[in-house]
């Protein structure tokens, strides 16, 4: 595999932007097998992969570019891309649909939060339970800890 390759590989993996130190830790193996003749070299054949890497992706042929930041290298979109990608991330979630008593349920949380199951169902003047755990599961509403009465009900909010 190329050195070129390699440091690819590593860039498009890295969570957070690695930097030259990491990068020549990781390649220097692989570049000092290849012929350099001390850790000066290899750093430097490594700097240069990756400089010739970085002006690759900086032609159009390429959606995305390998910038340097917060003292590292990473990957990300070319800015003229940004609008297309959002529009493709905004078409993988898809849009929450609830029923009428769902959003019922969920204003009345929303307006009277902290709230329990019974104060719910008291004014909406149904049983809400089913309801409750539907929102509850689409995390839509979380618990915001217990009533100080008997039997300590669990409190919701949004």
């Amino acid at each position: 595999m190329s050195l070129k390759a390699q440091l690819e590989a590593i860039i498009y993996a890295a969570e957070n932007p690695i930097s030259l130190d990491h990068l020549v830790q990781l390649t220097k193996s692989s570049v000092m097998s290849d012929g350099a003749a001390d850790e000066n070299q290899a750093r430097s054949r490594i700097r240069t992969a990756l400089e010739e890497l970085v002006a690759e992706y900086a032609t159009s042929a390429h959606g995305i570019e390998i910038r340097q930041l917060a003292g590292g290298y990473r990957m990300s979109t070319k800015p003229e891309h940004h609008d297309v990608v959002k529009d493709f991330a905004k078409s993988l979630k898809p849009p929450i649909r609830l029923s009428l008593p769902a959003l019922e349920t969920l204003a009345v949380i929303a307006y009277k939060q902290p709230v329990t199951v019974p104060e719910i169902s008291e004014i909406r003047g149904v049983d809400s339970s089913g309801v409750i755990a539907t929102l509850f599961d689409r995390k839509l509403i979380t618990t915001a800890g217990r009533k100080a009465v008997i039997g300590r009900p669990i409190l919701y909010k949004t």
